[in-house]
């Protein structure tokens, strides 16, 4: 799937509401999540949660380059294949945390469907900065 620059960002992060008092609305993808997945080479993510948030948006619109390039290289796995026909539904970070110099976790809720059969995936995530760049370890999942 093709994202587009100003189309919401599949990460669901809310852009500030402003004085209109309107409620917050997504952020569109390339002033979110599109600044790394896009230019990664060049854009590292701030921080382990906006490196979760690009990830699960590269899982949206199947980037394997930028999957592999931000997993550590020593749990990165040879390949990635990508479920024919999976409908992402949506993302939710219920905490983030340091864990200490250069490290940290991010606890999330990401939902999607496949073969019309509803999936939820909740997992602590762990995170390690290296050379100034975030890198995915490895996660826990939680029933």
């Amino acid at each position: 799937m093709e994202l587009k620059d100003k189309q919401p960002c599949p990460c669901g992060r809310a852009a500030s509401a402003g004085r209109s008092g309107k409620p917050p609305v997504a952020r569109v993808y390339g002033d979110c999540c599109g600044r790394y997945v896009e230019h990664g080479d060049t854009t590292p993510d701030a921080d382990a949660e906006s490196l979760m948030r690009s990830r699960y948006t590269a899982f949206v619109a199947e980037r394997a380059d930028y999957l592999q390039a931000t997993w550590h290289a020593s749990t990165r796995p040879a390949a990635l294949d990508f479920e024919a026909g999976t409908k992402w539904l949506g993302l939710e970070v219920r905490a983030h945390r340091t864990t200490g110099d250069d490290r940290a976790e991010v606890e999330f809720v990401a939902r999607y469907r496949v073969g019309g059969r509803a999936v939820r995936l909740h997992e602590t995530s762990r995170f390690v900065r290296e050379g100034g760049r975030w890198f995915y370890l490895d996660g826990d999942l939680s029933p």
